[in-house]
């Protein structure tokens, strides 16, 4: 990239104050104007930007953002898109806060250096680029900021769609709703495991009530965690094989020999009550 000569960074240093100012008017009508981010947030990371930017831009007149001098803005800007990111802010206004800097900037370049067309284009040229640079870069990190919250926000709401209950004494349950796939047949097993160690639990009942559909490789699935719990000594029953289900297992050739199946969870804790020595009778009183 081309480099940011010396008047750059003087206009932004002779002008630096009305810069602010017109730049703060630029942005006031759009990240700040709906209250996610106040005005003396907003007004601090301008200011702040600004003298990097100086800062950065003064030395030999380096351009190239990725050299070693730019690492502070860099990193600046990496905490602006990651705070973009947590306050709801689209790609697009986070790179905002760079690109609508170009308006105040330019005006102070024209005023400086209007008599120069040459001397002109080239400035602007050369700040179009690093302006430009800057705001790819916010985009990048708020795109892997957002993918990182995202990526949270999957494994909490996979956690929180497999909570493993202790229904009695030795006796565990989880119900699972929607769809088993491998990413999450590993959470659970996980969660499972986890809790018959911290329970010291002997029984562990799957309701599968809530799985649309059953194929082989769901199927699998749940043999690897029937396997699982087999080793951690505790025993296994699978819950909630509607007739469906049961066809096409069937129908699939999977072999659930030596799996324990029932066809409610009710039916299961019954099951798993009376193998713990427990017996469930009615008061007839």
């Amino acid at each position: 990239m081309a480099h940011v000569q010396m008047g750059t960074a003087a206009i932004l240093k002779q002008h630096r104050n009305q810069i602010l100012t017109d730049w703060m008017k630029e942005l006031s009508n759009g990240l700040q104007s709906d209250g996610r981010i106040s005005n003396s947030e907003l007004s601090d990371q301008t200011r702040e930007f600004l003298n990097l930017l100086q800062s950065a831009s003064s030395i030999n007149g380096i351009g190239d953002v990725e050299s070693e001098s730019w690492v502070p803005i860099r990193e600046f800007l990496d905490g602006i898109s990651r705070s973009r990111a947590q306050q709801g802010f689209s790609s697009a206004e986070t790179a905002t806060f760079i690109f609508s800097l170009k308006k105040p900037l330019f005006d102070f370049l024209r005023q400086e250096l209007g008599n120069d067309p040459q001397v002109l284009a080239d400035e602007i040229w050369n700040a179009t680029e690093l302006l430009d640079h800057l705001g790819l870069h916010t985009i990048k990190t708020f795109q892997k900021a957002r993918e990182d919250v995202i990526r949270r926000q999957q494994e909490e709401l996979l956690e929180l769609s497999t909570p493993v209950v202790k229904v009695w004494d030795g006796v565990l349950a989880l119900p699972i709703i929607g769809t088993l796939d491998s990413a999450r047949t590993q959470i659970v097993m996980e969660s499972l495991l986890q809790k018959i160690v911290d329970t010291g639990s002997e029984i562990a009942i799957i309701d599968i009530t809530g799985v649309p559909t059953v194929d082989t490789m769901t199927a699998q699935h749940l043999l690897k965690t029937v396997a699982a719990i087999r080793m951690m000594g505790a025993d296994c029953i699978i819950s909630g094989i509607r007739p469906q289900i049961a066809q096409t297992i069937v129908h699939l050739g999977v072999d659930l020999q030596g799996v324990t199946t029932k066809a409610t969870l009710a039916d299961a804790l019954t099951m798993a009550l009376k193998r713990s020595g427990f017996i469930v009778s009615r008061n007839k009183a």
